[in-house]
């Protein structure tokens, strides 16, 4: 199998996703496993993985391999949906207004807020005492 030249990269927190393609038969593989072993028993993000599949029909003729490293799961599944969406976009130009309606191929710019000085963690404050 020949490598299909379209690479696209995702991003959510602190999680990278990177994905690119074959022609094939429609499978969907993440860090050499499939989208069930990868996510266990959290279907919250298994949703989030296959929406892009789910507003595009075109899947079934390209095998998709995603390489996705740091953050935590939650962040890896929006990485991971955000980079098929950008691939899928480079596939096919005209499933573009239906990935943008879903909000698919924007980036989700929410990080972590840092920490205060002063502070416990970034708003708590430590505990008044008026006497």
């Amino acid at each position: 199998m020949s490598k299909v030249s379209y690479l696209s990269t995702g991003r959510r927190k602190n999680a990278i996703a990177r994905v690119t393609i074959e022609k094939g038969s429609g499978k969907l593989i993440i860090n050499d496993k499939t989208v069930n072993e990868y996510f266990g028993g959290l279907e919250r993000n298994k949703r989030v993985v296959m929406k892009p599949f789910e507003v595009w029909k075109g899947a079934k003729g390209y095998d998709f391999f995603v390489n996705v490293s740091g953050g935590g799961i939650s962040g890896q599944a929006g990485a991971v949906s955000h980079a098929l969406s950008r691939t899928i976009l480079s596939i096919d130009e005209t499933a573009k207004a239906s990935l943008r309606k879903e909000g698919l191929l924007t980036r989700d710019s929410r990080m972590v807020e840092r920490k205060k000085p002063g502070r416990p963690k970034a708003r708590k404050r430590f505990q008044f005492s008026k006497r």
